[in-house]
């Protein structure tokens, strides 16, 4: 039997395992969590620590970081680790639109509304008499330790961590609401009634539910909810989601936004790891959802973070120099998603790189400590063209042109925090919608709000997501052409002829 010795901090782990094995593993068996937003393939670089011992040889990925990856390693023997402390996440959207009333609440005392992100986990607990907020809190889903994005969390429960996962989000719910009825003093009250909210693969894996039919074509979800179950101390309800890839969050954003009960067009976008769409047109719903993976989110990107103290959030131009400021005011740390639309923008401006995202230099200096690589803005060419394209091709199957659309509802952590000016010159968002965007917070945590505190919202969310046209991106020639077309840093104007 060899012992690993853990670092973190002020902390000292002792972890016992039998050499050979996997560094991740072992610290996973041990319950401590690092960042894999890459799910183990020793790309992405986040997983960086120092490592002593007997221990592999660096190998040609870790070659490529200049440092030991706590996925890579291979533990021969005794050894030590030291790890980087796990750093909070600031600002996660809890906002949305104004106070629900409790017509006809689920029952008991007090409730939760959560939304399970890929990426974030809010979670809000209110006065089921009243209505009242009692508290609200956020974090970052634990599942991110196995992967950043949905198809990576679907390998890694097919491949025998389905339990894990399920323990992991079950686990950070409840810390969240233990946290916020602490703060509210009411330590010795229980939540009994709950919604939970979320895209299709985060409901699976929370209710233990087999995500085989999510991993391979026709990629159909043989569940899509409206549902009760036990969960915790009292039951849960889950919202129908619209299809596998388009969940309970975007019907629940819909609700909350009441963008169906007008006469005008309009759309909304949940930009994030994935970008979830929906327009309304003359009494109908489309909807689609593209894989935008995890670079707004600060995963994938060399120098990319979370929203974390540190973190920078803006970045502009003064005098023909860059400019950046950090959340918390402190010294920089990395580069969040909103910084990260911002720093492009403001690239483009000063004319270091082009519309193609090409660039003279290798590395593009933000602050001596944070830099953009030609990698990086890949990376986010290829994030902003799925969304821009899943717009366009919405737009399109919809035969709706930017004009016709009234209000652009932006929801989600990531779509609170963009500056509009910054989305149009890279060519996120079409420039006609630019002065149309309307922010409405976390849609999807409002949306199960207005569920727990009125059940008869749930014939209508049942309605829009029976009645939804899901649009599949996959294959289609419309959004393959989008999809390159907004490769470049320019804004494509739809029209129709």
């Amino acid at each position: 039997m060899s012992t690993l010795t853990v670092h973190r901090g002020a902390k000292t782990y002792k972890l016992s395992f039998n050499a050979p094995d996997m560094l991740v593993k072992v610290l996973e068996n041990g319950g401590i969590d690092t960042d894999n937003p890459c799910g183990g393939c020793g790309s992405c670089g986040k997983c960086r620590a120092e490592v002593v011992g007997f221990v592999s040889e660096p190998n040609e990925r870790e070659k490529a970081f200049n440092s030991r990856l706590v996925c890579q390693t291979v533990l021969l023997g005794d050894a030590e680790v030291v790890l980087p402390e796990s750093a909070s996440i600031e600002q996660i959207e809890l906002g949305g639109n104004g106070k629900a009333l409790a017509a006809d609440p689920m029952p008991g005392k007090l409730g939760s509304a959560i939304d399970i992100g890929t990426t974030t986990l809010a979670v809000r607990i209110l006065d089921l008499a009243t209505g009242n907020i009692v508290g609200e809190a956020g974090g970052e889903n634990p599942q991110c330790t196995f992967s950043a994005n949905v198809m990576g969390r679907i390998s890694a429960a097919l491949s025998g961590n389905a339990v894990a996962l399920r323990e992991k989000i079950t686990g950070a719910i409840e810390g969240l609401l233990k946290s916020i009825l602490s703060r509210s003093g009411r330590s010795g009250e229980t939540v009994e009634s709950f919604v939970i909210t979320g895209n299709t693969t985060m409901l699976y894996l929370l209710a233990g539910q087999d995500v085989t039919c999510l991993s391979r074509a026709p990629f159909e979800a043989d569940r899509l909810f409206d549902e009760e179950f036990p969960f915790l101390k009292g039951n849960v309800y889950f919202p129908p989601c619209i299809s596998a890839f388009v969940g309970a969050d975007i019907s629940c954003a819909v609700l909350s936004s009441n963008m169906y009960c007008t006469g005008e067009t309009n759309m909304l976008c949940d930009i994030g790891t994935n970008g979830e769409m929906a327009l309304w047109k003359d009494g109908q719903l489309y909807v689609t959802s593209t894989a935008a993976g995890p670079a707004f989110e600060g995963a994938g990107i060399s120098c990319g973070c979370g929203s974390i103290r540190g973190a920078i959030d803006k970045v502009w131009v003064e005098n023909g120099k860059i400019q950046i400021h950090t959340i918390g005011n402190i010294s920089p740390v990395g580069l969040c998603g909103s910084g990260l639309l911002d720093a492009l923008a403001s690239f483009l401006e000063l004319g270091v790189i082009d519309d193609t995202g090409a660039a003279d230099e290798e590395l593009l200096t933000l602050s001596p400590e944070v830099k953009l690589t030609r990698a990086d803005i890949r990376a986010a060419q290829l994030a902003k063209a799925a969304i821009a394209a899943g717009i366009e091709t919405l737009m399109k199957v919809s035969n709706t042109s930017a004009e016709q659309v009234s209000q652009l509802y932006i929801a989600g952590g990531f779509g609170g925090h963009i500056n509009v000016s910054s989305a149009v010159q890279i060519g996120l968002i079409p420039g006609e919608l630019g002065d149309k965007v309307q922010f409405i917070g976390n849609g999807a945590l409002s949306g199960a709000a207005n569920l727990l505190l009125d059940c008869r919202y749930r014939s209508e969310i049942r309605r829009i997501a029976k009645e939804a046209i899901s649009v599949n991106l996959g294959g289609d020639p419309n959004f393959n052409e989008c999809f390159v077309d907004h490769l470049y840093f320019n804004n494509c104007t739809t029209e129709f002829s």
